[in-house]
């Protein structure tokens, strides 16, 4: 502090708190809650793809979505599964709503997503406008229909979807149609996905 500084009262004034950055939350949504379903080793390994990219801005979470027994869309209940039903649906909400985009890991049935991930997605509205989603997919044609219907759906919901998209094949990308073992060539995919997600996560979200 100088000697005018000091005669006057004036102190050098405290610089601003550096506000540490809020790292975008990226959900990869496990959409099958089938028996024996393949799906969890692919949101196993789409989840140890992202994190080791090292992505400091991004924080990826699996969502499984069989940890929660959503009743279908407008069932009647029986009094004593209400309570049940409606912290189910709350609980679904609530985790969705806390991330700025998804990847969802979806199977495809008759050409179609699973009708879980259709009921789980009728649940939801504001919690997902203006976020973003990315979409891995299995199947006999790599899940790429269950993308397309999923693109309908989310349009819906005003989400946007990226274009890129990991489809792995049944019949390539499983040993006997259930031991995963994905060929190398599906990282490429994969890491165009993500770039894209996060790109248009963090636009939409300074939309929000």
């Amino acid at each position: 502090m100088g000697f005018f500084d000091k005669l006057f009262g004036r102190s050098k004034q405290a610089a601003a708190p550096q506000v540490p950055k809020e790292k975008l939350k990226i959900a990869i949504v496990q959409g099958s809650v089938r028996q024996g379903r393949n799906g969890e080793a692919v949101a196993n390994w789409m989840y140890d793809f992202a994190t080791k990219r090292n992505d400091d801005d991004v924080t990826y979470e699996i969502v499984d979505l069989g940890a929660y027994k959503l009743p279908f869309l407008g069932e009647e209940l029986p009094a004593e599964r209400q309570a049940e039903a409606e912290a189910a649906v709350k609980a679904w909400s609530e985790k969705i709503a806390a991330f700025d985009g998804y990847i969802f890991v979806a199977p495809e049935y008759n050409h179609a997503i699973g009708g879980a991930l259709k009921n789980a997605l009728d649940y939801l509205n504001p919690e997902v406008n203006n976020k973003v989603a990315g979409f891995v997919g299995y199947g006999s044609l790599g899940g790429a229909r269950a993308h397309e219907n999923l693109r309908l759906i989310l349009g819906e919901l005003q989400v946007a979807d990226v274009r890129t998209a990991v489809t792995f094949s049944l019949m390539s990308d499983f040993e006997n149609m259930s031991e995963f073992k994905p060929a190398d060539y599906h990282a490429a995919n994969a890491d165009a996905m993500l770039d894209q997600v996060i790109a248009w996560s963090k636009a939409f979200k300074k939309i929000r």
